[in-house]
């Protein structure tokens, strides 16, 4: 039996859901989006600078803002869904944050680089900071990952920078859970070989 709640929050996954197909095509979608998705773009934004240095330049507000900005300027990314937009919200806030990370170090002459941990794909070891790596070797890694599979790639990109559970990845991507698991222990083993980790 619904109650009056459940009805509000079918109305808005559905208004949610309208906005997101209207995005870029109406001038209005952009500014009913952001009050919407804000807190959940701004979560994701807080747990990957949670890596980051204290004395990191970009804030997770800025890193919403700029994300934000990129992801609605193009037309289809909301046709399928909440889901499929938190999936290229991730992919954005990956390519705003190597962004950023390759503008410092270029400013910098191959100085600090921009830290961050592979905890966030193994949700038991949320606090071991052994695992600190190079934002910019990682998205190397990445990228030689998607040459190699694909679909490990995409899921790691979801667990890391967008932070969707594994039940959500496997929606995304229609696979079961157990394959995302099994496909996320593979990748990361392949990742921490890589990163000499």
């Amino acid at each position: 039996m619904n109650g009056p709640d459940d009805t509000n929050d079918d109305s808005a996954g559905a208004d949610l859901d309208d906005i997101l197909r209207r995005l870029g095509r109406d001038a209005t979608s952009t500014e009913q989006l952001l009050p919407l998705v804000y807190a959940e773009l701004r979560d994701m934004a807080d747990r990957l600078m949670l890596g980051e240095k204290a004395d990191h330049t970009l804030q997770p507000t800025a890193l919403v803002h700029e994300a934000f900005l990129r992801l609605t300027a193009s037309r289809n990314v909301g046709e399928q869904g909440r889901l499929h937009f938190l999936k290229a919200a991730a992919v954005t806030m990956r390519r705003v944050l190597v962004d950023h990370a390759r503008a410092r170090r270029a400013a910098k002459r191959g100085g600090d680089w921009q830290r961050i941990t592979l905890s966030g794909l193994d949700p038991a070891r949320a606090d071991d900071a052994t695992d600190d790596i190079d934002l910019l070797r990682l998205d190397e890694l990445l990228a030689e990952l998607e040459e190699l599979d694909p679909r490990q790639a995409r899921i790691v990109e979801l667990r890391f920078f967008g932070d969707l559970t594994g039940k959500e990845i496997a929606e995304v991507l229609d696979i079961s859970r157990q394959t995302v698991v099994r496909e996320l222990a593979m990748a990361r083993a392949w990742l921490k070989r890589g990163l000499g980790a």
